[in-house]
This record gives structure tokens, C-alpha cells and sequence, in this order.
């Protein structure tokens, strides 16, 4: 079926042939029409068959259709200057990917777009909803702070569109969802899409009145058709060898390295410019205008050809020119293997797919082929294939080495655990994992008791010594200089607070008394003890007691 059978707007015919859109993919045919009528709809379809067109498409149709005839059958009810689509998704990534194509799509009708995300200003966000605009495309939490600041009215909602929605509720946005459900109209038109489905998903969609019908083009088959997917078994620590070794014999346009660990972004990218492969990082530790800058310079046409990523970038990149995708270590679960892998093999073209399976990977890989219904076939390198001149990766505090280390999960913002810190940072003493150097202690005027940190006054600190402490004060050139302080030896000797005698010598008794309430010996004490007195001064004593 092609987009020329579905008499749709001469605007949107236009954008379309700009786009070479001519013939619909299977879940475009199936669910346009079912949008276009206002049904609710539930579209399950592997990743890059073109699930953003299938639900932009008709969204654009039906607006352009109500400015010309409120009264047309594909127009929407009760729509004024104020109403919109909002359109939610679950990644800054995403909302970015979604709202181009709105442009492209809608290019010459006059609708207006814009995405709202954490990580940047409000200013502009705020400017653009006042402004007026047909298409919202929002992450939840963005556009649930614009709502209670009163910046959009949600009564204004004529269709809501759920995309990577199980994703959504992995991430813990399902409250979210369930917020904003509950305050946009119930009659708004429903629409979810996926590559994979859950249950909980729909149950929402069916506690707020929405009636979807399923379309599930891919219910035998969880991944994409042009995607030729491979395992490679080899050890942990071969892992960097392999990986430039394929990437030499591969020679790929644009590859794409997934790993699920984020501290291992940089080190990967490293490695492989270190041998002279252009290669870049995104993940959450970055900014947000970090990550746009990257996701430019992967996608334009340059050596920057290789892209390190955790599985915030697994989702929402539309990028047709990837031709290799390589697990670095394979995802926790399934359905992210399928968004790993489709992030090539898209438009219809042929994409292969890599992963490197060691002992730390034998479950995950059973995971996968359980949910993919099939065995994944094995490739090998020839010994010939194998570089072996090469500057090493650093595997220090690498993968699960790090008993505090955590595979990342997606997210707009970045994975912390409960504690508030990154999941694969590495605390003091951890095993595997550097320790921290030895806390030492200033002694400036400013430096106050329980403080961590550099100090005020930029005092050094100095670690503890078997001895002793030592401290020091910095010098205006920058040298320091001890402090004098009390110390307390650990030699043996006398006490510091042992009274001196008159000729200046520590007051020392080398016996101790015999009696049992009298056990500190007089360097504790600083008193001498009387001798015992003998018979003759006890007699003497007695009789002047009684002959005075």
C-alpha cells in the first residue's frame, strides 16, 4: 500500500515525497488508517520499521483536516487555537528524534513544534508554549513541572502518544504516566508504541478509558528482518583485541558499541583512539548540550564514525546510516538487546550485529535467545584477523571487578541508586577498585573539627605517621612548614605530664606500691609515696603520745 492511496493533505503529500516516502511498511499500513478513523491503537513493532511515521502521519492529517472542516470525518472534536498533541517519550534523545520529524513531516502546513526535557533552561520552553503549538513533545518530568506552573493545559490534550512506553515504566515513570492521564481529557485519542509490550502498559490505557486496538506485527519475531545478529565467545580480558580486531576487519561506516557499564564509555573510546579509530562517548554522566553535540558530529559526515554508548542512546536514534552494532557485554535483558540491534539495519537496509560473550554473559545470553525463540549463530576471527600490535585498555576497575560497580538503565538524566551516587562509582576499599589516599588533617586557623575537603585557608593536610601526626601550614610560595604540636611518643620513657623536681629532672619511682589501691606508679601520679616507718620511730611515736 502506498502513502499516495491515502488522499492525505497536498502539504503532507509534499513532505512525504521529499522524504521518498512511497510505499508504507507493515505497521504503517495497518495502523494509519485505524488513526486516521480516531481510533485508539496499540502498535508493536520491531525498532526502525517506522512506528514515528505511522503515528505523525495521520496525527498531521487529522489537524490539517480540522482547520479546513471541523466537520470532517478525519477532524478532531472540540479542537480551538489552544489544543495540541502531546507526545511523550522517555529520553532527551528521543524527544529531540521525534520532534525533527515532526518538522520534516509537517514542513509547509504551518504546525509548530517543540521538545521539553530536563537538562536545559525553561526560558525557551516557556516562550514556545506561549507561542501556540500543535505538537508538544515532551519526557514526564519536564512536562510535569511546566503543568504545575500553569505553562500548559492539559485539558488541552486532543491525542496523547505513549512511545517506548515499557521503557517508560522500566525507567519508574509509570506514576508520571499516571499523573498526567489523570488530568488530560478522557475522549483524547489513545496511542502507544512499542518494539515490546507489557501488560502493566495497557492496563494503564484501560484504568483511563482508552480502548486500543493491538497491532502486532512482529508477535513470532522480536527482532528486525535486515539485522544478521552474531556471538563471539571469548575471554573478559580479550575483549579490547577482538573489538579492534572486527572493527579493522569490519570496516564499518558507522558503528555503534554498546556497553552497560558507564564508566566503561570513556575507557573504550580511549582505547580505540589510542589505535587510531575515531571514536566518541555518550552517556549520562555527560551533559545534555554534551550529548546533542556528540549525537551532530556521529551523525554528520566526518571520521568520527564510532560511537561508545550505555543504553540511553539505545533508544530514540534514527540514525540510517549504522551499519554495525557490537555488545560489549550483553544487556541485563532482552528487550534492550533488540533495541541495541535495531539501532542498525534500519530503512530497509542489511546491518549486522555483534556481541562478546564470556562467562559474565552466558546468562544474559540465555535470556536473550529464550525471548528471540532463537539460537544466535557464532563467528570467529581467524588468528590472521587478530591484531596483536596494539596499544593495551586499561581493564583497572573495569565490569563487574568493582563490587560497587552497576550496569546503567536508561534514562534521560542519568542512573543512581537509592543512595544518590552512580551506580558503577567506586567507593573507598572496594574490592577491585583503587583506594582512596590516606585522609589526612589541617591545622589552619579556619579548619574546623569533622571537615572534609580542601580547606578555607588551603592548608595541606598531612596523613598519620606511626610516630605521630604531623600538620602543616602552606607558605605564601607555596612550601609548607611543620607546626609544632604536642606529640605523644610511643617509646618508652616518661609520661609528658610527669612533674619535674626542683633541679628540673621528672620526678621517677622505680618501685610500685605494694598496696592494691595504689597500682599508677608515680610517673602517672606526680606524687611520691612516704616509706614505711620502722619499729624504733613507731615507739618513739607512742610514747610521746602518752608523756607528750
Amino acid at each position: 500500500m502506498n502513502y499516495a492511496d491515502l488522499n492525505l493533505d497536498s502539504h503532507i503529500v509534499a513532505a512525504i515525497s521529499k522524504l521518498n516516502y512511497v510505499e508504507m511498511t507493515p505497521i504503517q499500513q495497518q495502523t494509519i488508517p485505524l488513526i486516521l478513523a480516531a481510533k485508539d491503537v496499540a502498535g508493536l513493532a520491531q525498532t526502525g520499521t517506522g512506528k514515528t511515521a505511522a503515528f505523525l502521519v495521520p496525527l498531521i492529517e487529522r489537524i490539517m483536516r480540522t482547520k479546513e472542516d471541523p466537520n470532517h470525518e478525519r477532524a478532531f472534536k472540540d479542537w480551538n487555537p489552544r489544543s495540541f498533541v502531546l507526545i511523550l517519550v522517555p529520553t532527551r534523545e528521543l524527544a529531540d528524534q521525534i520532534n525533527e520529524n515532526v518538522v520534516k513531516l509537517a514542513d509547509g502546513t504551518g504546525l509548530k513544534s517543540f521538545p521539553l526535557y530536563g537538562g536545559t533552561g525553561y526560558d525557551k520552553q516557556k516562550e514556545a508554549l506561549a507561542s501556540g503549538l500543535q505538537f508538544v513533545v515532551s519526557t514526564p518530568g519536564r512536562l510535569i513541572d511546566l503543568y504545575k506552573e500553569n505553562f500548559i493545559d492539559l485539558k488541552q490534550v486532543r491525542a496523547i502518544v505513549f512511545d517506548e512506553a515499557d521503557r517508560m515504566f522500566d525507567m519508574g515513570f509509570k506514576d508520571d504516566m499516571t499523573y498526567v492521564l489523570g488530568r488530560v481529557p478522557r475522549d483524547r485519542q489513545f496511542l502507544v508504541f512499542s518494539a515490546t509490550l507489557n501488560f502493566d502498559v495497557l492496563n494503564t490505557a484501560y484504568q483511563f478509558g482508552a480502548e486500543p486496538v493491538e497491532i502486532n506485527i512482529s508477535r513470532d519475531q522480536a527482532k528486525a528482518d535486515h539485522v544478521k545478529d552474531f556471538i563471539m565467545h571469548l575471554g573478559h580480558e580479550e575483549k579490547p583485541q577482538f573489538l579492534l580486531s572486527l572493527l579493522k576487519k569490519e570496516n564499518p561506516k558507522q558503528a555503534m558499541i554498546f556497553t552497560n557499564f558507564k564508566h566503561n564509555v570513556d575507557k573504550i573510546s580511549l582505547f580505540l583512539m589510542n589505535n587510531k579509530i575515531p571514536a566518541m562517548g555518550i552517556s549520562s554522566l555527560m551533559s545534555q548540550s554534551q550529548r546533542n553535540t556528540v549525537i551532530e558530529k556521529f551523525k554528520a559526515e566526518n571520521d568520527q564514525n564510532i560511537l561508545v554508548a550505555t543504553d540511553v542512546a539505545a533508544r530514540g536514534l534514527d540514525i540510517n546510516g549504522v551499519d554495525m552494532v557490537v555488545n560489549y557485554e550483553m544487556p541485563q535483558d532482552a528487550e534492550s538487546y533488540v533495541h541495541r540491534i535495531g539501532r542498525t539495519g534500519r530503512a530497509g537496509r542489511e546491518g549486522k550485529a555483534f556481541s562478546f560473550i564470556c562467562d559474565r554473559d552466558i546468562d544474559s545470553l540465555s535470556r536473550v535467545e529464550e525471548y528471540t525463540k532463537k539460537k544466535i549463530d557464532v563467528a570467529f576471527l581467524e588468528d590472521v584477523d587478530l591484531q596483536k600490535d596494539f596499544k593495551a585498555y586499561s581493564h583497572h576497575d573495569a565490569g563487574f571487578n568493582n563490587k560497587f560497580d552497576r550496569p546503567q538503565r536508561s534514562s534521560g538524566g542519568g542512573s543512581r541508586d537509592s543512595r544518590g551516587r552512580g551506580g558503577d562509582r567506586p567507593q573507598a576499599g572496594g574490592r577491585g577498585g583503587p583506594k582512596r589516599p590516606p585522609v589526612e588533617r589541617s591545622t589552619g586557623p579556619e579548619y574546623k573539627a569533622g571537615a572534609s575537603g580542601a580547606q578555607p585557608n588551603g592548608a595541606v593536610k598531612a596523613p598519620h605517621a606511626a610516630g605521630g601526626e604531623k600538620r602543616f601550614d602552606k607558605k605564601p610560595n607555596g612550601a609548607t612548614v611543620p607546626v609544632k604540636k604536642f606529640e605523644r611518643s610511643h617509646k618508652a620513657g616518661p609520661s609528658p605530664i610527669t612533674p619535674k623536681g626542683k633541679d628540673g629532672k621528672p620526678v621517677v619511682s622505680a618501685k610500685k606500691s605494694p598496696s592494691k589501691n595504689f597500682r599508677q606508679t608515680t610517673a602517672n601520679t606526680g606524687y611520691k609515696k612516704a616509706a614505711p616507718a620502722s619499729v624504733g620511730q613507731k615507739m618513739k611515736s607512742f610514747f610521746r603520745k602518752i608523756f607528750g
